[in-house]
């Protein structure tokens, strides 16, 4: 999948496919946790079923307005409690496949929102 909406500067996804994320002049093929002007590469959360907000730290430590979560190339949703822990502080979060993730990611931080991407590439 190609993605070509253009930002005056920050991270943009350029394109996602199977295991891995072209961002900005950048690949990464390993889990990683973007915001509109940060790469965080080094992500290492638990397997899906065993996900905790903890495993959310460094993308809730950016103050995110809303976190979208990219579960790779199928949407699977995380244990109903982690998606209660980071909404009770007062913080969206929404699930999706990892390229659906990729280009909510791009609209909102076009739009200067406090996003964070938090994606699994498998």
């Amino acid at each position: 999948m190609q993605l070509d909406l253009e930002k005056g500067s920050g991270i943009v996804i350029r394109s996602f496919s199977e295991g891995k994320l072209h961002v900005n002049d950048r690949i990464i093929d390993r889990h990683v946790i973007l915001t509109a002007d940060e790469i965080i590469s080094d992500w290492s959360p638990a397997s899906l079923d065993n996900l905790s907000i903890t495993d959310f730290t460094l993308a809730l430590e950016r103050d995110p307005e809303v976190i979208i979560f990219g579960t790779g190339l199928t949407q699977r949703f995380p244990r109903t409690q982690l998606i209660t822990d980071i909404m009770r502080q007062g913080i969206g979060f929404e699930t999706m496949d990892t390229a659906a993730a990729c280009r909510t990611f791009n609209v909102l931080a076009a739009e200067q929102r406090r996003v964070v991407a938090a994606l699994l590439l498998e």
